[in-house]
């Protein structure tokens, strides 16, 4: 059905309603001002359950064939609310095949907040957990801190005094996170802007060695 580099989109159902109408009516939507590069020419959209799914949280276990798309207002997509504030904003109404399931699911290891995510056929059939998703620059050092037993983050948002940063790979440690930044966003003087994995290991080892993700419940 699906070829190695076809683009899949990662989208996050916060309420197993919008999951509902996927499933029973066929159809998704992305809000067009928040819409990531890849909206029109995904050939699959995957889900990614927040807490609201309570046992299937934070994993993907459905996806579904992108049929096609057209742009609508979320009035009349959701007429049954009128008052909504963004009821006249536009939204991409994305076509879908029948949800396939995905066996085994795609966890994140620790709780994080993520948008929309977009990679790529290959990855998503491969990935053993929601960090082999991404695609990056970074794609070399993460294999081999993954490889390590450091269980790196990818795309990790960050907040630290009033500075909000988003790091390549974020690495929690027992005293801290060790943060690698690869270009020239603004970050702390205290992140690592290097790809170098020794460098990134003692700096680990510093931060008192890495905190394993917790088995979620």
């Amino acid at each position: 059905m699906f070829h190695a580099a076809d683009r899949v989109l990662v989208g996050v159902i916060t309420d197993p309603v919008d999951f509902a109408i996927a499933r029973d009516q066929g159809w998704y939507r992305v809000p067009v001002r928040h819409a990531p590069p890849s909206v029109i020419d995904t050939a699959a959209l995957a889900f990614y359950f927040t807490a609201a799914f309570e046992a299937e949280k934070w994993a993907i276990h459905w996806y579904a064939e992108v049929r096609g798309y057209e742009l609508a207002r979320r009035r009349d997509l959701l007429p049954a609310e009128p008052s909504h504030p963004h009821a006249d904003e536009v939204y991409y109404k994305l076509q879908l095949g029948p949800l396939i399931r995905r066996e085994p699911p795609i966890p994140s290891l620790r709780w994080r907040r993520i948008t929309f995510l977009e990679t790529t056929w290959d990855r998503f059939n491969a990935a053993e957990e929601i960090n082999d998703l991404y695609v990056s620059g970074a794609d070399g050092l993460y294999v081999t801190l993954k490889e390590s037993g450091f269980f790196p983050e990818r795309d990790y948002l960050i907040r630290e005094d009033e500075l909000t940063y988003t790091a390549d790979l974020a690495i929690p440690c027992h005293e801290g996170v060790v943060a690698v930044v690869l270009d020239e966003r603004p970050a702390p003087a205290h992140v690592l802007r290097s790809d170098n994995a020794e460098v990134v290991r003692q700096a680990i080892t510093a931060h008192g060695g890495p905190l394993l993700p917790q088995k979620r419940s």
